[in-house]
């Protein structure tokens, strides 16, 4: 720390960011830091030189980013050795590389993946697809070809309830949000069919629908989730034909539905007749209830998919068709787009099916943990919604704040965040809250820092706000 400490004073008239990094690159290049050296944790080291321990967070991606230091998850940072190739960049930064210091800016828009291995089995399974058969690679896809595909991704829904299921009542998707298209093409008729989501929603449900021209209509929700009274009377006056829920992530609030509510649920769309949609993108821990595919045999239907957990760049999705219906699920994804492409079937299978891959998604349980602990850290004396398991949290605002107001605030003191407009329907009112993603991109002390931003708005609100 000292040699880091010493050269770092002798570049003042750099960015304290550069010059934490220059300080570093210094001293390997005169040999006062070797390979393997690890590197102050970032605290530390920011606590010695007076600055904020995001700024020494930054200059640590740097280094990484540049090769000269390699971080490895749970021990630190060490210095690299120059023998071994640097990781590729991420193409599309956590953070915004462009700005000073002062005015980083981190996203918590979106929940990031940490790599904990997944990219390397991508990688491999890459490499493995480059030998297969020429004639795999010249073909049409068939629905034969996708079997090992569809089997795999059924054992990788092995722990969700959804009763009776077979390899063919599932289809692969180019992603959740495509899965969700398919789902309402395959259930909606007539010029105006009703779509039902809770009153705060994942906005791709409504995205779809109006694709469809189906008109979305909200139903109330309380702590536990949708209330079936409401979706009774609801689902009733508009003779709805698909409800859309998220009962084991609710997605902005982290709700679980227990499973009292879902069988009163799964009651009222017997009664009426409507369809019931389950999206389960989000859960990257244990399942907590049934399924309503479960429930409801012959009208409940699963979307998944492995963008939460494995990673959202390949776009594959799983959709699970009830009893009956398979027949309608696959006319529409074949007469859509004849099927997903076979090289990414393929893929799909392959990393599902590796033996590493549950130490992998308990390594990307773990890191979010972490994160999310932080989180709770800074911001549990406010009204936080929170689970260990769920990359987001929902704030709830305090009194004289506007949900829209304190993005803009937290824009501007350099971190994204969404508010709770995003979540609701058009004409509706929305909870003056905002939605926390973690982004686990970041170093853990970068991620500290920006909820610590958002800590001080919430302590420390602008002049005309009434607290």
């Amino acid at each position: 720390m000292d040699t880091i400490s010493d050269l770092y004073e002798s570049r003042a008239d750099l960015p304290k960011y550069r010059a934490v990094a220059q300080a570093v690159e210094t001293a390997v290049r005169q040999g006062r830091m070797t390979p393997g050296d690890r590197l102050p944790p970032v605290r530390d080291l920011a606590w010695r030189l007076g600055i904020t321990p995001g700024t020494v967070a930054r200059a640590y991606t740097i280094l990484t980013d540049q090769g000269l230091a390699v971080a490895e998850v749970g021990r630190g940072t060490f210095i690299a050795d120059p023998a071994i190739k640097p990781r590729a960049l991420l193409p599309d930064p956590p953070w915004s590389v462009e700005a000073t210091e002062t005015e980083m800016r981190i996203s918590l828009a979106a929940p990031k993946l940490p790599d904990c291995g997944q990219v390397q089995l991508v990688r491999d399974a890459f490499a493995r697809l480059a030998e297969h058969p020429a004639q795999r690679l010249l073909n049409y896809p068939s629905r034969s070809a996708f079997r090992p595909a569809r089997e795999a991704a059924l054992t990788w829904l092995s722990d969700t309830p959804m009763g009776a299921v077979e390899q063919e009542d599932l289809i692969l998707s180019h992603g959740g949000q495509n899965g969700i298209g398919l789902v309402m093409q395959a259930v909606l008729r007539g010029p105006r069919p009703v779509v039902l989501v809770e009153d705060l929603s994942y906005p791709g449900f409504r995205r779809a629908a109006d694709l469809l021209r189906a008109v979305v209509v909200p139903v109330p929700m309380d702590e536990h989730g949708l209330i079936p009274e409401a979706l009774d009377a609801i689902a009733a006056r508009h003779d709805a034909q698909l409800l859309c829920t998220s009962p084991e992530v609710h997605n902005p609030t982290s709700i679980v539905t227990p499973a009292y509510r879902r069988e009163a649920i799964a009651e009222v769309a017997r009664r009426r007749g409507f369809h019931v949609l389950e999206d389960d993108c989000y859960r990257i821990g244990a399942r907590v209830g049934i399924g309503y595919r479960a429930l409801l045999p012959e009208q409940g239907w699963l979307v998944a998919s492995f963008s939460k957990a494995i990673t959202p760049a390949l776009r594959i999705g799983f959709v699970v068709a009830p009893q009956g219906a398979r027949a309608d699920l696959r006319r529409v994804a074949e007469h859509g787009f004849f099927g997903l492409a076979q090289p990414l079937a393929d893929l799909a299978a392959d990393v599902l099916s590796r033996p590493d891959l549950p130490r992998v998604l308990a390594a990307v349980r773990e890191e979010y943990t972490r994160y999310v602990r932080v989180a709770v850290n800074q911001l549990g004396g406010h009204d936080l919604r929170w689970r260990e398991d769920v990359p987001f949290l929902w704030l709830t605002l305090p009194a004289g704040w506007r949900a829209a107001q304190f993005v803009r605030a937290a824009e501007a003191a350099g971190v994204q965040l969404r508010a709770a407009d995003d979540f609701a329907p058009r004409d509706g009112n929305a909870p003056h809250a905002v939605r926390i993603a973690v982004n686990a991109q970041v170093p853990l002390a970068a991620f500290e820092d920006a909820v610590g931003r958002i800590r001080a708005l919430l302590e420390n609100p602008p002049e005309g706000i009434a607290v």
